[in-house]
């Protein structure tokens, strides 16, 4: 009876911990950054805009993909950030708002994105020892190519191949 209570623990456990059947586990920025801080995984950031038909496209296709979901689920934290937010944002120590300079984004959307206003755009937020990189990839990706982009930051190769030579190489699980 305690083994069976002890193994029921640790699948429902698991279940809360890592969202099944090809579901993200969405953070906040402020909760990424924080969990980053405790325990470090790249940020994943999927900036996008309520009226994007491009972004709803790549929720409904891409990270409900169960592969894809399992890279962001295990080996970033996950953030969903709406660039034309009206809320304050405090991310690295810095405050970002709203204040209509940037038309309708953030200037949190305009710092990530360096100013390149494009939707769906996923930022890498990475660390090499105590430096961060910052790196926009925009446009809609169809699962298998999102497999490569995680996989490419996922495993650190941008610190000894190419984007280029990786692609070559890489043998994904989406088919």
């Amino acid at each position: 009876m305690k083994r069976s209570i002890i193994f029921f623990l640790l699948v429902i456990s698991t279940i809360t911990t890592f969202p099944q059947n090809g579901k993200v586990k969405w953070y906040t920025i402020q909760e990424a950054e924080k969990l980053s801080k405790e325990s470090f995984r790249p940020l994943f950031i999927d900036t996008y805009t309520d009226w994007c038909g491009w972004c709803k496209k790549m929720d409904q296709e891409t990270f409900t993909n169960p592969v894809i979901a399992e890279i962001l689920n295990t080996r970033f934290y996950p953030v969903k950030f709406n660039a034309e937010s009206k809320e304050d944002v405090t991310f690295m120590g810095q405050k970002f708002i709203n204040d209509g300079k940037y038309g309708n984004a953030h200037q949190l959307a305009v710092a990530l994105l360096q100013s390149q206003l494009s939707y769906p755009t996923v930022v890498f937020f990475t660390k090499k020892d105590d430096k961060y990189g910052v790196t926009p990839v925009p446009g809609f990706r169809q699962p298998k190519e999102m497999e490569v982009i995680l996989s490419y930051f996922a495993d650190k190769a941008y610190e000894t191949h190419t984007w280029e030579d990786y692609q070559k190489t890489f043998v994904g699980k989406i088919q």
